[in-house]
């Protein structure tokens, strides 16, 4: 979805070639950095979780909801804090996970793959879930990382309005900057409710979107990936 100030950004001028109403609800993908203002961290997270508190209460004054029900008195400042505190905060670079380096002592030299990571995003365009299963793999450079921190950069990256081929090479490039090799792979299996419970209303199809870098990228590795991951 195009927002007025993206509009007011362009000038009303066509964005890669089209309008924001022929864009419409049609998948858009601008770049691999997530979209920031430059002054993003200006303020403190209290200060943006009180300022969107207000503006979800009036979000909700104007869908017509009573605000003094004991269910929904709340309801702003829970959702400003589920924003800023948990879905969104892989939006703050102070939540990156530190990641400690080991060297490989075993000389471990063939793929190493953790797959089925779970992972719970949000569309970017809509604001509503994206489901779905992470697997990555890696062969050492001479430096291995904890298992758990393969999650946790799933994870950090996912936690922001998102599209599913930038969450791909966000993690690809971040494990290959870490790592110092090229020899990574991501594949990304997800559904997304922008999809299945919106628009087309399409309640089984799925999204696959994959990186195969450097040792990767050769019908062998990828083969052997694809049959580690189906058993």
């Amino acid at each position: 979805m195009i927002t007025e100030s993206l509009k007011k950004k362009n000038n009303g001028h066509q964005l890669n070639g089209f309008t924001p109403e022929e864009i419409g609800d049609d998948h858009l993908y601008t770049g691999l950095e997530t979209p920031m203002k430059p002054d993003a961290f200006k303020i403190s997270d209290d200060e943006k979780k009180e300022r969107i508190a207000i503006l979800f209460e009036e979000i909700m004054d104007v869908m017509g909801l009573d605000l003094t029900d004991d269910s929904l008195q709340g309801t702003p400042k829970r959702v400003a804090k589920m924003f800023i505190d948990e879905i969104y905060s892989g939006l703050n670079p102070k939540n990156k996970p530190k990641v400690a380096l080991f060297d490989n002592k075993y000389n471990y030299n063939q793929m190493l793959v953790e797959k089925d990571i779970t992972f719970y995003s949000n569309c970017e365009h809509h604001f509503v879930p994206i489901i779905g299963k992470a697997h990555v793999a890696y062969i050492s450079s001479g430096k291995v990382i904890g298992l758990s921190k393969l999650n946790r950069i799933v994870q950090y990256y996912a936690k922001r309005p998102q599209v599913q081929e930038r969450l791909t090479n966000q993690i690809a490039n971040e494990l290959k900057t870490i790592l110092d090799t090229e020899d990574v792979a991501v594949i990304i299996d997800a559904k997304h409710l922008c999809v299945s419970s919106r628009g087309i209303k399409d309640d089984t199809s799925a999204t696959v979107t994959t990186y195969y870098g450097g040792k990767f990228n050769t019908p062998e590795k990828i083969r052997e990936l694809q049959n580690y991951l189906n058993h």
